[in-house]
């Protein structure tokens, strides 16, 4: 199975914070991978270095065969991602959001297609700040799909949500993954990890 991703002795330091010491994982074409550890292990800044929206200290890091330091702007056009913090205006209508997200890239489906795919269809005209828990984390997740990417990075995406969103949210994650995205799963829950991950790296 080919490797999509291949991170080596990859160091971040914040001051006199050592975020990130000396990782290394390899992540395989169509498999979840997860990245497991508590809060403030580093999980995050080891996955933004990854994605090329932080720049590490030391080592290696390729991304279907990119560079991401050094392409990021061709990197982004193939990866989507979920950040921790994701949110949008609370006026903001889903169908508006997916519009726009649409907008920024050249390939990929219809946003009606992708709005239709993800079950937002009754909620095309409901404002972000009136949506459920599951429907908000269903519109980010939708969101990060809205350019077809070849791998989908998801960090911390069930945190706070109610236990039937969180497997409605589980569910959301297989769907990617059958739909032949690799994925990347940070996340600090144990049985988020059991049920979804292939391989994990703590």
């Amino acid at each position: 199975m080919s490797a999509v991703i291949t991170c080596e002795r990859l160091a971040k330091r914040y001051g006199e914070l050592q975020a990130v010491a000396d990782v290394s994982f390899d992540v395989h074409e169509g498999e979840i991978f997860g990245l497991l550890g508590p809060n403030g292990a580093g999980k995050t800044t080891t996955v933004e270095c990854v994605q090329g929206l932080r720049d590490p200290d030391s080592g290696q890091v390729s991304v279907l065969g990119l560079d991401p330091r050094t392409q990021s702007s061709a990197l982004r056009s193939r990866i989507g991602s979920q950040l921790q913090e994701s949110s949008l205006p609370n006026r903001l209508r889903v169908g508006e959001a997916l519009a726009l997200f649409s907008s920024f890239h050249s390939q990929g489906p219809p946003w009606r297609t992708v709005m239709s795919q993800w079950g937002l269809e009754a909620k095309a005209g409901a404002s972000f700040g009136s949506l459920s828990g599951g429907q908000r984390q269903r519109l980010l997740v939708a969101l990060a799909l809205v350019n077809d990417p070849q791998v989908v990075f998801l960090d911390e995406m069930t945190t706070g949500l109610d236990p039937a969103a969180r497997r409605a949210t589980w569910d959301l994650v297989e769907q990617i993954r059958a739909r032949g995205t690799t994925v990347v799963l940070v996340t600090h829950l144990m049985d988020e990890a059991m049920r979804l991950c292939d391989r994990l790296a703590v």
